[in-house]
């Protein structure tokens, strides 16, 4: 009995650690994890190649990618055709982190940003947005839209091989304003199985967890 408690405990932990992820990445992406010391800004090329690991490798070739400049400045730093967008990993930030999201989730996430750099608080960024969304001001996408991301220690990239190690896998697929009933999926956290986060909101997305493979 004992044995089946720890595994309860385990898994449960491992939920709640995927979800305050989650909606790190969502809500701000590692904005919100504490800030080091700014280290060197990798060369525009080994950003661009740790920017689109998250992604399956046949969609990397043609993802734009953001990131950052000699000031620490957000700017592209890749024009693609595809239809993913990724952002490299911010060297202001103590831990890896990157990430790949359909491009018709950039007004949702490029806004994000900009309130971020205004000031405004982590827990009025959604407030803010949603009211947005709402008032037809801010668009969502009409379909369902993928977000993959790569998070872990700042040693977790090794920009001169250009392997990842150590760093947790996360895959949500955006269906704005979705519910169960729409879905079909329970909002109950699974290490099993899909299940629905944030349901009913404008960024109502499916969860895949990678026990899950």
């Amino acid at each position: 009995m004992q044995i089946v408690h720890f595994r309860n405990y385990i898994l449960a932990r491992s939920i709640q650690g995927l979800i305050a992820l989650c909606a790190l990445v969502i809500s701000g992406f590692v904005a919100a994890l504490p800030v080091a010391a700014q280290s060197q800004t990798l060369p525009p090329a080994q950003q661009i190649a740790a920017a689109v690991l998250p992604l399956p490798e046949a969609m990397r070739e043609g993802a734009t990618v953001l990131g950052y400049n000699a000031e620490g400045k957000l700017v592209t730093l890749r024009s693609a055709k595809g239809d993913m967008i990724c952002l490299a990993d911010d060297p202001a930030q103590e831990r890896f982190h990157v990430a790949c999201y359909h491009g018709s989730l950039e007004p949702f996430m490029a806004r994000g940003r900009a309130l971020r750099a205004k000031g405004t608080k982590r827990d009025q960024i959604d407030t803010l947005r949603f009211a947005e969304i709402r008032s037809g001001k801010l668009k969502m996408p009409r379909n369902p839209a993928s977000l993959y991301s790569l998070t872990g220690a700042a040693d977790s990239y090794d920009a001169a091989t250009g392997v990842v190690s150590k760093a947790s896998p996360l895959h949500v697929v955006y269906i704005p304003f979705a519910t169960e009933k729409t879905t079909g999926l329970s909002a109950v956290p699974s290490d099993k199985m899909a299940w629905l986060m944030f349901p009913g909101t404008p960024k109502a997305h499916i969860m895949f967890v990678p026990s899950m493979q």
